[in-house]
């Protein structure tokens, strides 16, 4: 089995030649699965989606975004922290953007929020450069969503104790758990073989792969 990095570096020097017009057709793709599967998962209502900008050859998001937001929905997107923490701020096409001083990503400008913002959205788009069929992922490297997902999980956790009637119904797998739906968004190509990714203590699954082709089930 291939390790992390490795996966990461070929997946990384593939999209490196991707030409702007095969970007152009991705980020068509992307936006019109992704947002209906928001849609899907909002039932018909105005809803809240965390997600994220790609960036360079990463699969286009901008779209995606704006889709989201014109079809009545918030979008959160990542600011990274110190000590590989992530807040978030709430876009808008209008939104400005800088240079973030800890990734090489562009962030948006904002008051910022910590992890218990997601108590009201209802999915998370995550970046990703690769996925498997088993649900796991390799992301950019960073650990910044792994320690979010971590955090996120905790804090599920914790409102599922508060809370006497879920906690009589919950197991204590489902209770440690990130509730939020997570879609991952990678091109077709980088959804691999269930098994093919290492699966480490710390990794957290993912429950569907975002493509340009559409929506894929994992797990």
């Amino acid at each position: 089995m291939a390790s992390k990095d490795e996966i990461r570096s070929s997946h990384r020097a593939r999209r490196a030649a991707l030409t702007p017009a095969a970007l152009d057709a991705a980020a068509g793709g992307i936006a019109r699965h992704g947002l209906r599967w928001a849609s899907g998962l909002a039932g018909g209502r105005p809803a809240t989606f965390a997600a994220y900008l790609g960036v360079g050859s990463e699969p286009p998001t901008l779209p995606l975004l704006s889709a989201l937001v014109g079809a009545g929905h918030r979008v959160l997107l990542p600011v990274c922290e110190p000590h590989l923490e992530l807040s978030w701020v709430y876009w808008t096409p209008e939104s400005g953007f800088v240079r973030s001083r800890f990734a090489p990503i562009q962030e948006p400008v904002g008051e910022r929020y910590g992890t218990s913002v997601m108590r009201d959205a209802t999915a998370i788009f995550l970046p990703a450069t690769a996925l498997d069929f088993s649900g796991n992922r390799i992301g950019q490297g960073g650990g910044y969503y792994d320690k979010f997902l971590a955090a996120l999980a905790a804090l599920t956790a914790a409102s599922t104790e508060a809370s006497p009637v879920a906690s009589a119904v919950a197991s204590p797998e489902e209770s440690s758990s990130v509730a939020l739906p997570t879609a991952a968004v990678v091109y077709d190509t980088e959804v691999l073989p269930a098994g093919s990714i290492p699966a480490e203590s710390f990794d957290r699954k993912v429950d569907a792969a975002l493509t340009p082709g559409g929506i894929i089930r994992l797990g």
